[in-house]
């Protein structure tokens, strides 16, 4: 009986995800490795970058908010400007084969999930210093993002080019939250359309049975509910909240709420990656915490406030001085990777900042300054490196971290862009 018992776990092992994917992983990093001398300048950032890993000498950046938005936001506009489409490129990969087959230099191609969640971060900005070409780009965006909706109203979460084509509830919640802040400062009748079809989509989602019978042929989500999906509860409320219709505001509570049945006592989340729901990503976590605080400060739902408080304290105690924060946690708050999810960092940074605005505990302010101050020491700054310059990795150590690996996703970046206006902000606010 132990015998089948060891011999079907060991099965069940072997042919797990994540067990394939740490044999792919290295052979992913040797062939990134061969084409390292394609790009002189991508090589010295990653041989830098993986020396500071090693010897633990990043210097952590104090101030400097505005210059490193400004660094920031001109990067993001390069991967705009890098797709041959009003979409945002997924990010700059110069080592990835199928990036220099698509573009011939390295950026991905334009993807809805990273257009959609940029409006929010690139609107911050261009309202913070008045910028008006900036508005006009994103109107762009956003319209391009809305062309590509599917039918059933779900955003995809992979690139224009993937087939089956995915709906998914988190890129469709991330995108309507695009949408949604655009919307509040400039009205367009065609992004509206968009955003009440996304908005549909999500409330149906909690109704399986009515999104097949409205999409036969459409292939849905996973049906296993994630903690993390609860992102796109925020803007459902804010699209809610904006149209005025009760419908999306209380589907948005009722999607949040359901999130707290997977909190456990110590504040960690049960199933909230679904690549490994045993050792989640900083990324999943800082998702799922920061769609419970901003959907609970938007209904004023302290319960929900508190459910986020509680799941980012436990991050923000082991946050080492310099500001690194390992990528992965077991249940237990014990950390399950050596190297650091930058996006998740940036993302957490913005919630921490949120929770001080929020709560006025100096505790999470002093977290997100060093988490802040931490990104915008390995945030590529050197002048001779134009295809870069201002660009946030997905991992630290860049090249052979496991979260975006050899790249500098768009997702990362409007992050960043997000703490440092925060971070701005909260300066400013103090004197």
């Amino acid at each position: 009986m132990n015998t089948t018992l060891r011999t079907g776990t060991l099965l069940r092992l072997l042919g797990s995800a994540w067990l394939r994917s740490q044999f792919q992983m290295p052979r992913d990093h040797l062939a990134r490795l061969s084409r390292l001398p394609r790009s002189r300048a991508f090589a010295k950032v990653a041989w830098r970058d993986q020396r500071r890993y090693l010897t633990g000498t990043v210097q952590p950046v104090d101030g400097v908010c505005r210059q490193r938005a400004h660094a920031t936001a001109e990067w993001l506009i390069r991967a705009w400007e890098a797709t041959p489409d009003d979409g945002l490129s997924e990010g700059y990969f110069p080592c990835d084969p199928q990036a220099f087959k698509h573009s011939g230099h390295g950026w991905r191609p334009s993807c809805p999930q990273s257009t959609g969640s940029g409006l929010s971060a690139l609107l911050d900005y261009a309202l913070r210093f008045s910028n008006a070409v900036m508005r006009e780009r994103l109107l762009a965006m956003a319209h391009w993002a809305a062309d590509l909706q599917m039918p059933s109203g779900a955003i995809q979460t992979d690139d224009r080019g993937s087939d089956p084509r995915e709906a998914t509830r988190l890129a469709t919640g991330m995108v309507l939250h695009g949408f949604a802040a655009l919307l509040k400062h400039e009205p367009d009748p065609r992004i509206d359309q968009a955003a009440h079809r996304a908005a549909d989509f999500l409330v149906r989602c909690l109704d399986w049975e009515a999104e097949e019978r409205a999409h036969p042929l459409e292939p849905v989500p996973a049906r296993s509910f994630q903690a993390n999906q609860v992102l796109g509860a925020w803007g459902l409320h804010l699209f809610g909240t904006l149209k005025g219709v009760t419908l999306y505001r209380e589907a948005a509570l009722r999607l949040a709420r359901n999130t707290l049945a997977l909190q456990q006592e110590n504040g960690w989340f049960a199933r909230n990656d679904p690549a490994r729901n045993g050792a989640p990503r900083t990324l999943a976590i800082a998702q799922t915490v920061q769609g419970l605080l901003e959907t609970g400060i938007a209904s004023g739902d302290t319960t929900l406030i508190d459910a986020a408080r509680r799941g980012t304290l436990p991050l923000v105690q082991v946050i080492r001085p310099s500001g690194f924060l390992p990528g992965r946690w077991h249940a237990d708050w014990s950390q399950a990777s050596r190297s650091a999810c930058l996006t998740g960092s940036a993302q957490l940074s913005v919630v921490c900042f949120r929770l001080y605005q929020t709560l006025g505990d100096a505790t999470f302010l002093e977290a997100g300054h060093r988490l802040v101050d931490f990104l915008k020491g390995v945030q590529v700054v050197d002048p001779f490196d134009s295809p870069m310059r201002g660009a946030l990795a997905g991992s630290f150590p860049l090249f052979f971290g496991p979260f975006q690996s050899a790249g500098f996703p768009s997702s990362t970046s409007q992050y960043l862009l997000h703490a440092l206006l925060l971070q701005d902000r909260i300066i400013e606010a103090r004197g």
